[in-house]
């Protein structure tokens, strides 16, 4: 089963986070990137840039609306995805946990409806 490990958090501003501490986020994370890999269950990954870089698109009433920004204004912000491919859901659990993510932030896990591959969708139900 495919689940989505969804990375929220409050989005630090410039300054808040020191060089040192930065360079030990980004190695939890490579070797949480890593753990997962060596498991065989990671599928991808996705650090994102802040949410002040984001575009939202829709469509509504039938003419195109660009938007900058998020959809949602939240204190939280969706800040990367892990996507892994275990057993259940208390696989998910457990590979949430080590996530260094979820010491300042909220991991949700969301299962996989579909799948995209091979050229076509497939269903993982």
């Amino acid at each position: 089963m495919q689940y989505s490990l969804l990375l929220n958090n409050e989005e630090p501003k410039d300054g808040d986070i020191s060089k040192e501490d930065m360079a030990s986020f980004q190695a939890a994370f490579d070797a949480y990137a890593k753990s997962l890999e060596t498991a065989g269950v990671l599928v991808s990954a996705d650090i994102l840039q802040p949410s002040a870089v984001s575009t939202t698109v829709t469509l509504r009433g039938g003419s195109l609306q660009v938007q900058d920004g998020p959809f949602a204004d939240t204190k939280e912000k969706l800040a990367g995805t892990f996507v892994i491919d275990v057993p259940d859901l208390d696989a998910a659990i457990a590979w949430a946990e080590k996530c260094p993510g979820a010491q300042y932030g909220v991991i949700e896990i969301r299962p996989s409806a579909i799948v995209f591959r091979d050229g076509r969708w497939n269903s993982l139900a």
